[in-house]
């Protein structure tokens, strides 16, 4: 049976969407084929219709990962003020629920580890889908007039992505809870944001 291709890439999206949660969830190294087609719904042999390898899926899924972080920071900053916007995405980066739900959420905090041991493809597409997430800030900052705010984006990023990754790695729960809230309060503080909510 022969599908349209609005229907081909409705289940190529749904593929991707299980492939991204099973790789924010175990790892790219972990995730397979099979997993991934019963979880969409789909027969194994119904892969190869949409990626021609696991490496490809891989990388096809790491995509995915960013266009959705990078959605959810233009949810936390729509219709906001761009001080209460880029405080709203730094309280949902840093809060206990997006520790929480490795499942969901950004992809360089669940995957910056397993890249080295990845294809240089995938890395390279990694590594343009963080870039793009920092522009989209360094936007927000460049439209609440920060100087210099494409350094500002990186510094902010990585302070964002190591914070919530000690956070995750913390065994015990109150001492992860004040890694977020101690990163929370002090990057706020740094880029002027206290009294924005």
């Amino acid at each position: 049976m022969r599908y349209d291709a609005e229907h081909k890439q409705k289940t190529r999206s749904k593929v991707l969407e299980v492939a991204a949660k099973a790789i924010r969830q175990d790892g790219p190294d972990r995730i397979g084929v099979a997993s991934v087609m019963a979880e969409a719904g789909l027969t194994h042999g119904g892969f190869y219709a949409h990626f021609k390898s696991k490496d490809e899926l891989v990388a096809a899924a790491i995509g995915q990962l960013f266009e959705e972080s990078r959605a959810r920071l233009q949810r936390e900053t729509e219709g906001r003020e761009p001080a209460q916007g880029l405080a709203a995405y730094i309280d949902f980066y840093l809060s206990t629920t997006h520790r929480d739900t490795r499942g969901a959420g950004c992809p360089m905090a669940a995957l910056a580890s397993d890249l080295p041991r990845l294809p240089e493809a995938t890395r390279l597409l990694f590594a343009e889908g963080a870039r793009r997430l920092t522009e989209a800030l360094a936007e927000k900052m460049t439209a609440m007039g920060y100087p210099d705010p494409q350094s500002l984006a990186r510094s902010t990023v990585s302070e964002l992505v190591g914070a919530l990754s000690l956070a995750r790695v913390e065994t015990d729960p109150q001492r992860s809870d004040a890694i977020l809230a101690d990163s929370r309060h002090r990057l706020k503080q740094r880029l002027g944001l206290e009294a924005a909510a």
